[in-house]
């Protein structure tokens, strides 16, 4: 594997798609004992997710100790999406990326899906299997998942939570009759002791796992004795096209030149691509607790309230009086205050837990929300900005995602920061509030829309 180009520069590291024919085959296991393992061996491993997801992300960086990236083809413009790529390719010597729900599962029936990013990109895609439930019959799966979309890199099978030796035998040779184009690189047997706990929004967080290490080691073990990562490595290949000069667009502007991020348990739901546009546009970020009850730097003249688990940690914030009144004292002080999601709830005048306990917030936006009776709410988002701010003039536009349990009790009045569609563009109404310079909404902004002015610069 070559590492070098032949004008003397490094070459984009090669990279391969970890997927599946639907969400709990065991895709993230494996992704995250492949990306130990090698990462054990020496071997500099860049990382990618497919989709809005935050909490697998930090998983893969945990495994790897290097940034995971998220790819969203539907969410990110064509720049971003191959800017990330390139930052990818050039930051490790092999990408691996793990894909989202099943292989052609998407925003729609035909955008979004990690074959997207498979068509995109022209990294091979590598399917894994639950293979619990059947043995010769698997070998239609893959001949089903290798045909539906003509011109799909489909190069490799692993199987998992296979019974036995008999029964792997079974399946690889099921599928050396119908398919011996594609290998089966192994099959892991059902396995106790792998499982990730979960919680309403998905995986419990990397950074609350109580044996993370541990975890990694052991499914690193597992990957090591069972499959074949040698021959896996060698079907990592270039494929995605050179970033554009325009991939420099930043995904959202900066809030403002010195920028108070909210980092711990209850704010860790963020796009590292969001932040690190805003320093590479000059923005210093400088992160704080409001766990640990540390306000807002004093200095800063934006603060940004991520998404998250607020309403796990309700009274504690409600009791942290230093975080607060900073809080206050920034919005006073003319400071932009940005909440997404779960910032935005904290940023309300209470927040109502699952026990029906209210909690007081920071009081800067007419909004109380309550995980009392919870209803789901789920999609892509496409944003719109009723009035100019920091985020851009109005008009601008902007796609995001939305994924929370909170009923909304009381939202305004006020002025509504978005006008909202979903996926396909159904009109949802307006959603959010503006009150001075604070503002925010349930939407996690991903990108910029491609009908954004000045999305280009």
């Amino acid at each position: 594997m070559s590492t070098s180009s032949a004008a003397g520069r490094p070459a984009a590291a090669p990279g391969l798609i970890i997927a599946a024919p639907a969400s709990g085959s065991g895709k993230t296991v494996f992704t995250l004992g492949l990306i130990r393992h090698w990462a054990r061996s020496g071997l500099r491993v860049a990382s990618a997710k497919v989709g809005p997801d935050y909490i697998d992300p930090a998983f893969h960086t945990a495994a790897s100790g290097r940034p995971c990236l998220n790819l969203d083809p539907w969410a990110m413009r064509a720049e971003t999406l191959a800017g990330a790529a390139a930052r990818l390719a050039k930051a490790g010597e092999i990408v691996v990326c793990e894909g989202v729900m099943g292989l052609f599962d998407g925003a729609t029936v035909d955008q979004g899906s990690t074959a997207d990013v498979a068509a995109a990109s022209g990294w091979p895609v590598v399917l894994v299997i639950d293979a619990q439930a059947q043995a010769a019959s698997a070998a239609a799966v893959v001949r089903g998942f290798a045909t539906h979309r003509p011109g799909l890199g489909l190069a490799a099978v692993v199987f998992n939570r296979v019974g036995s030796d008999r029964h792997a035998a079974l399946l690889t040779e099921a599928c050396a009759r119908a398919l011996p184009e594609i290998p089966v690189l192994g099959c892991l047997p059902r396995t106790t002791g792998l499982e990730l706990p979960e919680r309403h929004l998905g995986l419990v967080q990397a950074l609350e796992h109580p044996d993370l290490a541990g975890f990694l080691d052991r499914a690193a073990d597992l990957v090591a004795a069972h499959i074949d990562t040698g021959r896996l490595r060698a079907l990592a290949r270039a494929g995605w096209p050179e970033a554009p000069a325009s991939a420099a667009a930043l995904p959202l502007m900066p809030l403002g030149q010195r920028i108070a991020l909210a980092d711990d348990a209850a704010f860790a739901f963020r796009y590292p691509l969001v932040i690190d546009g805003w320093r590479r546009a000059g923005a210093e970020v400088v992160a704080f607790s409001p766990l640990a009850d540390e306000p807002p730097d004093g200095a800063a003249d934006a603060v940004y309230l991520p998404g998250g688990y607020p309403e796990l940690h309700a009274g504690r914030l409600a009791g942290n009086v230093r975080f607060l009144v900073g809080l206050r004292r920034a919005a006073a002080g003319g400071a932009v205050v940005f909440g997404e999601c779960g910032g935005y709830m904290v940023m309300g005048e209470a927040l109502i837990d699952a026990e029906s306990i209210s909690h007081p917030m920071a009081g800067l936006l007419p909004l109380v929300t309550s995980f009392a009776g919870r209803r789901l709410h789920l999609g892509y988002r496409r944003a719109v900005l009723c009035g100019s701010g920091p985020l851009g003039p109005a008009g601008a536009a902007f796609r995001g995602h939305e994924f929370h349990f909170a009923r909304t009790l009381q939202e305004g009045p006020g002025t509504p920061l978005f006008a909202c569609a979903d996926a396909v563009g159904r009109p949802l109404g307006t959603t959010g509030l503006v009150a001075g310079s604070c503002f925010g909404s349930f939407v996690h902004l991903i990108d910029r829309g491609d009908d954004t002015p000045g999305a280009g610069g």
